[in-house]
């Protein structure tokens, strides 16, 4: 008697289980929806120069943000860089993590390198609608010189692609009007998840950063006076050796 009336509270507390963990995650998929709506992503660019900061503000507008993921993947041009060792200095001082797709040179210019790809995973945190901001720090490469008089060249950061997922809601097949994509899981890029794009990010312009070139038209005017001011230096240097017979 003992061990039916066991069994049959244990098939009642798995039946439970089991239509609670559809119900978590039928809601989860409804708030993801919700999010993909609703939510929306702004940049702007900080400090002058060749060291500047991107500030990236996500709006979540969701009163249960509970297990939702939220993912910024910046496409960075070959005109910029994010050093890591800065930002490994900065860990303790921010509440977002970050992953590179690539090693990143400090020492090269422009036309030498390429273009990467930065994850920046963030956690839902304060009273709704969250508000959530980054802020990272980006350093000008140095350019080839301009040959048409231009003193600067103009270097464009589009914004970042805003991507969300829930923990339950892992089957996006019903979000047929958005765009899932892959992309690292969390920051130890140990695997790979699927995640949902929302649209609003795609009316926002990209930002122009204008970095100083040199002037290649006086290349060889300045080649020229550096080769003279040399010789002139070396001949003099020359005489008073000679003079005060100065003897290596």
């Amino acid at each position: 008697m003992n061990f039916a009336l066991f069994s049959v509270l244990a098939c009642l507390s798995i039946g439970y289980g089991s239509i609670s963990e559809v119900e978590d995650k039928e809601k989860q998929c409804d708030v993801l929806k919700q999010l993909l709506e609703s939510s929306a992503v702004s940049v702007e660019l900080k400090k002058d120069g060749f060291h500047r900061e991107l500030v990236t503000s996500v709006e979540l507008r969701s009163d249960d943000l509970r297990g939702v993921r939220v993912l910024l993947v910046h496409r960075w041009p070959s005109g910029v860089y994010v050093d890591p060792f800065e930002l490994s200095s900065l860990h303790d001082q921010r509440d977002w993590q970050i992953l590179l797709d690539s090693a990143i040179d400090l020492e090269l210019p422009a036309h030498k390198t390429y273009g990467f790809v930065t994850y920046v995973f963030l956690t839902p945190n304060g009273p709704s609608p969250r508000r959530l901001t980054v802020t990272i720090p980006i350093h000008a490469r140095y350019h080839k010189s301009s040959f048409d008089g231009k003193s600067s060249t103009a270097v464009e950061i589009k914004p970042p692609e805003l991507l969300l997922r829930t923990e339950k809601c892992t089957q996006l097949d019903s979000l047929q009007s958005y765009t899932v994509m892959e992309a690292p899981c969390t920051s130890d890029n140990s695997s790979t998840c699927a995640w949902a794009k929302i649209h609003q990010q795609q009316a926002q312009t990209s930002l122009t950063l204008q970095i100083p070139v040199g002037d290649g038209s006086r290349v060889i005017l300045v080649s020229a006076g550096t080769l003279l001011v040399t010789m002139i230096c070396c001949v003099g240097l020359s005489r008073f050796m000679w003079k005060h017979r100065i003897k290596q």
